[in-house]
């Protein structure tokens, strides 16, 4: 459809379908391409169908298409990276079991210094604290045994373990059976790729929907070959997307290798991102700092490659230094959303309620309006003593809650508000409508247990905190409290042994070390 070029005026020229081009109605095709541009897919598509009934049929129609359907169900690659219980227990690359401190993101507690402690900010399975924005691999953790990974929720949404990251792949590649009742639009086992790729403009748009729409990684890797080889290796797209297709399949050197290519003929910051997806994987974080440094120095003030360096030290527990770099994302973009979270929630978990509070309503005043920010808000509202908002920035969470998972989330914090102003009965409802939204809340149960010890029922906290380790073993606090109780009770070989466990989730905890001490003591005496 090309560019519109000034010069001369025309006479009125006549459509192919009858009728002048402007008197009667947009040309269908044209009307098909603005459906496109509006992102009105649906409409684009079924207008395209139309067009190629009728002989001959038409390639501009054919490709237009091919790329509305691929833009209906099109994700970023970018920022889309889940590992799955399968990529993770059966990894087969070779990585050093113990990496030097600080080098490693699979190894909890690899800290660089300037993170807070478990006692402070909560932390994931994998011993990092919780990040203040929910990415895909931010509320993931590197289970030890393949019963933990498939144990332990592993989403924001979800309480089932993400079965495999290709499992979601597949999922999204279904769109390709709703689209047509005939069957699918391109049939791909009888498509001749080394035709389509001599041309191409059609090939890109056949690319990406074998890639995206139909999910076929293998046949979308064959034609991708075929191009970059009819294009004599100079076309850097084609080197991107053969890399995007070895990084789908596993083959992380391989990508590394293409992507690499590709840089060296076309800098681009999307081929800087992909390449470090593929470092990360490969558990590489320092190679992929280093990466993003030297695209910076590239393309000085890039927002994305400042927050890939935020990111990484955060999922390093380099807290600090995230923070650092999620200032200097503000100041080149001060409307990013993700940064703003994380500096909230850093200042909150610092003991700067108050601080906190003003990067939140910044997000209000941008328009984010859900029950993740009000949930937040309320709690900034309560340590930072303005009680007057705390229990309607509440209400408000609640109101707009999605799904139980979130309201379990409300009720939790609403039992520490009920604990704080000193009343232990609505603490006690609270904890318990926490569990009855979401019966895996290890946090409730200990909760829960440290309540009914002060009532004296001590069978019924035992109960409650073994429920509360077994679901959440990297917490200290079950442990912990199982240990003081035991103690109490005179089962000292029980303390001991849950004292270990607390000892190994959070090994700077004093209180932990005085009560092992004290055992210690115990058993010399006997």
């Amino acid at each position: 459809l090309g560019r519109q070029r000034a010069g001369g005026c025309r006479g009125p020229s006549r459509s192919r379908w009858g009728g002048l081009a402007g008197g009667m109605g947009l040309e269908p095709l044209f009307q098909a391409w603005s459906y496109f541009r509006r992102r009105r897919f649906r409409q684009c598509s079924d207008l395209c169908s139309q067009l190629l009934e009728r002989p001959p049929g038409e390639q501009a129609a054919w490709s237009l298409k091919t790329r509305a359907l691929t833009e209906m169900v099109y994700v970023d690659e970018i920022d889309m990276d889940q590992e799955g219980i399968a990529e993770m227990m059966l990894d087969e690359n070779a990585i050093a079991q113990v990496a030097r401190p600080g080098t490693s993101l699979k190894l909890p507690g690899t800290s660089q210094g300037g993170g807070p402690s478990p006692a402070v900010r909560p932390v994931t399975q994998s011993g990092r604290p919780i990040t203040g924005f929910v990415r895909p691999s931010t509320q993931s953790g590197r289970p030890s045994t393949m019963e933990q990974a498939i144990k332990t929720p592993r989403t924001a949404l979800t309480a089932r373990p993400i079965t495999s990251a290709s499992g979601r792949y597949v999922r999204l590649g279904t769109a390709s059976m709703l689209t047509n009742p005939d069957g699918p639009f391109i049939n791909l086992s009888r498509l001749n790729l080394a035709k389509y790729a001599q041309k191409p403009k059609l090939a890109k748009a056949l690319f990406e929907y074998i890639f995206h729409h139909e999910n076929d990684v293998k046949n979308a890797l064959d034609l991708a070959a075929i191009a970059t080889e009819h294009a004599q290796f100079k076309d850097w797209w084609w080197k991107v997307q053969i890399g995007k297709c070895y990084y789908r399949l596993g083959l992380y050197r391989e990508a590394e290798k293409q992507f690499k290519s590709a840089l060296k003929q076309q800098d681009m910051v999307d081929t800087i991102l992909y390449l470090a997806k593929v470092y990360v994987r490969l558990d590489q974080p320092v190679t992929a700092l280093n990466l993003f440094k030297q695209g910076l120095d590239r393309f000085p003030g890039e927002v994305t490659l400042i927050c890939g360096i935020a990111r990484i030290y955060e999922e390093m527990n380099n807290i600090s230094s995230a923070a650092e770099y999620y200032k200097d994302v503000l100041k080149q973009d001060n409307t990013h959303v993700e940064a703003i979270a994380c500096i909230g929630s850093n200042h909150f978990y610092s003991d700067q309620p108050e601080i906190a509070l003003r990067f939140y309503r910044r997000l209000l005043q941008m328009g984010v309006y859900n029950c993740q920010l009000f949930n937040n808000l309320g709690l900034c509202c309560f340590y930072a003593q303005q009680y007057d908002m705390t229990l309607s920035s509440f209400e408000r969470a609640l109101f707009l809650a999605e799904n139980e998972e979130e309201t379990a989330d409300v009720w939790y914090n609403l039992g520490h508000v009920a604990v704080g102003i000193g009343d232990l009965n609505l603490a006690y409802q609270c904890f318990k409508l926490t569990l009855v939204n979401n019966n895996d809340y290890a946090e409730a149960y200990n909760n829960l247990a440290v309540l009914e010890m002060q009532k004296g029922h001590i069978e019924q906290a035992r109960a409650l905190l073994q429920t509360a380790s077994s679901l959440a073993p990297h917490m200290y606090e079950p442990h912990f409290n199982f240990a003081i109780l035991s103690e109490k009770v005179g089962d000292l070989q029980r303390s001991y042994t849950a004292a270990q466990k607390s000892e190994e989730a959070f090994p700077g905890h004093v209180d932990t070390q005085q009560l092992i001490k004290q055992l210690k003591q115990h058993f010399a005496m006997l």
